[in-house]
């Protein structure tokens, strides 16, 4: 059986990683066995400056970007669409606040520790906490209640938050991912090999994953 490693370079701020990863995950499915797939989340930060507390969303996207609030709204009405149709959807409103996710990252990281099956399931329940609820991500009891809905320990999971465990590694990967040339997410590695940019659906994820696992 051919063997696929995926490096998903993702934030949990990002709603195109959520159509990405919804995308992923349904191809995944189709594939039904025909490759042993490898899947790691690897950090990247859309807002590494982000100050406690957040900031309105779409404020943020008009300064960012130079858009319009007609453009913001437009832009999620497509997103919210997207990612219904991969099973990850969305509530979007005038009042979102977007958060820094350093310390998510740090959760995601100590989820694959142990395992790929908690890994994926916390950066699913972590999107649906920043997308969905829109919960400060920085707040340490969002964090852990997340983890202990997503099947980790929630003990655990406020001891690596209070403990600042997995920083280094955390920022090692970011810096990693960006001297390979990864400045915008999602972006997908496969086996080191390919890149496919930007959130695609289930049918593009489909084709390059049986093309690699062709390749044996």
């Amino acid at each position: 059986m051919a063997k696929i490693k995926i490096d998903f370079v993702s934030d949990v701020a990002c709603p195109w990683c959520a159509v990405g990863l919804g995308g992923l995950l349904e191809a995944w499915r189709r594939l039904d066995g025909a490759a042993e797939i490898a899947l790691h989340f690897r950090p990247f930060e859309l807002n590494p400056d982000m100050p406690p507390g957040g900031q309105n969303t779409i404020e943020r996207l008009m300064q960012k970007y130079g858009y319009t609030r007609e453009r913001v709204q437009a832009n999620r009405q497509v997103i919210e669409q997207r990612t219904a149709a991969v099973g990850m959807p969305m509530r979007m409103t005038d009042e979102n606040r977007s958060y820094n996710t350093f310390d998510a990252h740090r959760l995601i990281h100590w989820a694959g520790l142990q395992g790929q099956e908690r890994q994926i399931a916390l950066k699913k329940r972590l999107l649906e906490t920043y997308h969905h609820e829109n919960l400060d991500t920085r707040d340490p009891e969002v964090l852990a209640r997340a983890a202990g809905e997503a099947g980790l320990d929630e003990a655990e999971a406020r001891e690596v938050l209070a403990s600042g465990r997995y920083a280094e590694e955390v920022r090692a990967e970011e810096a990693e991912w960006r001297s390979r040339g990864i400045s915008s997410v999602p972006s997908l590695v496969i086996n080191d090999k390919y890149l496919v940019s930007g959130g695609q659906p289930p049918d593009v994820y489909e084709q390059v994953l049986r093309q690699v696992a062709a390749e044996g």
